[in-house]
């Protein structure tokens, strides 16, 4: 296994992955993004992600290789610990789940995170992922109860500016 920034090569890779946790999250119809969007928004001038790729030797590709993990994440700034990651998805694909992957991508954020002095690492999980708040509660991570996740799709957005 070889786990190395990703590229914009890569962004299909990154595609079929993102659509893979969509239907793991039981949402298969909700990515909308294209492999472009991810080429023009992690790799233009101002990107706005970074990622991770794990890849490992394939006979499934014509290269040789097949990502089979990614960590996307991008920085955000907290008014109250300053310079901030967020790690927007880790994704194993499942034939690799339980093989360690998943902790190499991990452990390669918070690498990034102590690499760029960052006082904070955050990301939001699904309640009934079982295995994954595990996961992140045995790596010594606490999963605040009292916040919830607030959201505005773009209907919402529409709706509440039509109001304003």
């Amino acid at each position: 296994m070889n786990i190395r920034k990703g590229n914009p090569e890569d962004m299909k890779s990154v595609l079929g992955l993102i659509q893979e946790l969509a239907i793991f999250e039981k949402e298969p119809d909700a990515v909308v993004i294209t492999e472009e969007d991810l080429v023009r928004d992690g790799f233009g001038e101002k990107p706005l992600f970074q990622v991770f790729v794990a890849e490992i030797d394939s006979n499934e590709t014509d290269n040789g290789k097949e990502i089979v993990g990614i960590a996307l994440y991008y920085y955000r700034y907290s008014t109250w610990k300053g310079k901030t990651i967020h790690l927007e998805d880790l994704i194993v694909k499942e034939k690799m789940r339980g093989t360690g992957l998943g902790t190499a991508l991990y452990s390669e954020i918070m690498k990034q995170g102590k690499k760029d002095n960052v006082r904070r690492v955050e990301w939001n999980v699904l309640a009934w992922n079982t295995p994954a708040v595990n996961f992140y509660k045995n790596s010594g991570a606490r999963i605040l109860d009292d916040w919830q996740v607030v959201q505005m799709d773009e209907a919402g957005i529409g709706s509440y500016l039509e109001k304003l």
